[in-house]
């Protein structure tokens, strides 16, 4: 027995300090002071390994950058959506969305994650960085916004590569959206003024709630070269846009529509005063595709870069000359890792071109 208690007390003396070791280093990891797109300083982990999205835009550019560096989701993606993502997405936790008007944060599954930082990815809106503050405090987590929309893209995902130690990734899909927006740069800068098409961009049953000039739902028309049919006051960046009614989208008489909701498109040309819109009148409307996510927003995320090649396709054929089913196939395989299969891109494209 003598003999069995110096082996047990030999283990102990060997190998404790290693465990000790460990735990410390588990609890106490090198970090680094990340300066983040709202002008907050952060103490965040150097080597992190574990990333909770703030919500579904967060979600969704992780999922495409990251997903085996993902613990949690806002919310599960739908059967549909899951076809063409990551299969990890469907294993992991719910938090809801961590902050804002629809905050609905559960804490428990956040904390039980192991998260080591909480990102943000979107759009700049005042206040963030007391909303990010305050959050922070609350969850005892660090929490970074990058900024993220179409302008600043691809420096954030550049930005992501230099916080997760995946440089080539960010390379990677940092150089693609500085691709399409040289593209779309290039090719709106041939569009001559009477060749200006106008488009209205819709969403719900009733179509009528736009995304109207200036807001971020509808960069992707900026971009491209189209002129937003919808001027209102004052914009709204929420996702229904701005409710208009049907007189005012008859008064603006767009070239072209193009229509969040399936339904509206099936029976639009019969419908009156929408068959007399000059666009309905001469079959100049279509369906936004919308798997894994809406091309164009809805909300705006990663996403745009589908919309970006789509929707200038769709109005500008001469100058964006390409097949978009081929880059439709080339994207997903970018951004998700799938293979889109010719049968794929019939079914998109028989529901969005005219």
């Amino acid at each position: 027995m003598k003999k069995i208690y110096v082996l047990i007390l030999a283990f102990f003396l060997i190998f404790s300090p290693l465990f000790a070791q460990g735990a410390y280093e588990e609890a106490y990891k090198e970090t680094v002071i990340f300066v983040d797109s709202s002008g907050r300083s952060v103490e965040i982990p150097k080597d992190v390994e574990k990333v909770a999205p703030s919500g579904a835009v967060a979600t969704m550019f992780l999922s495409a950058f990251a997903p085996e560096r993902m613990c949690t989701v806002s919310g599960s993606p739908s059967s549909d959506q899951m076809k063409y993502l990551p299969s990890v997405l469907s294993e992991l936790p719910e938090t809801g969305q961590m902050y804002g008007s629809k905050a609905n944060l559960n804490l428990e599954t956040l904390l039980a994650s192991g998260a080591e930082l909480v990102i943000d990815l979107g759009s700049y809106k005042d206040g963030i960085a007391d909303d990010l503050d305050s959050l922070q405090n609350q969850i005892g987590i660090p929490v970074i916004f990058i900024e993220a929309n179409l302008p600043n893209m691809a420096q954030a995902f550049r930005t992501l590569g230099q916080i997760l130690s995946m440089e080539e990734r960010g390379e990677e899909l940092g150089a693609f959206v500085d691709e399409t927006l040289a593209m779309a740069k290039e090719n709106s800068a041939k569009i001559k003024e009477e060749e200006r098409v106008s488009v209205m961009y819709t969403s719900g049953a009733d179509g009528l709630a736009t995304n109207a000039k200036g807001t971020t739902q509808a960069q992707v028309l900026d971009i491209v070269g189209v002129d937003n049919a919808i001027v209102v006051e004052k914009v709204s960046d929420k996702g229904g846009g701005n409710q208009i009614n049907l007189e005012t989208a008859m008064l603006a008489d767009p070239d072209v529509i193009v229509f969040g909701d399936k339904e509206i498109v099936k029976e639009v040309a019969s419908l009156d005063g929408w068959k007399e819109i000059k666009a309905v009148k001469e079959g100049k409307y279509c369906t936004v595709p919308s798997l894994p996510y809406n091309w164009l927003a809805n909300p705006p995320s990663m996403n745009m870069i589908l919309g970006v090649w789509w929707l200038g396709n769709l109005v500008y054929p001469q100058y964006y000359d390409y097949d978009m089913g081929e880059k439709a196939r080339e994207i997903y395989s970018i951004l998700w890792g799938y293979d889109l299969s010719d049968s794929e891109i019939a079914a998109f494209e028989a529901n969005s071109t005219f």
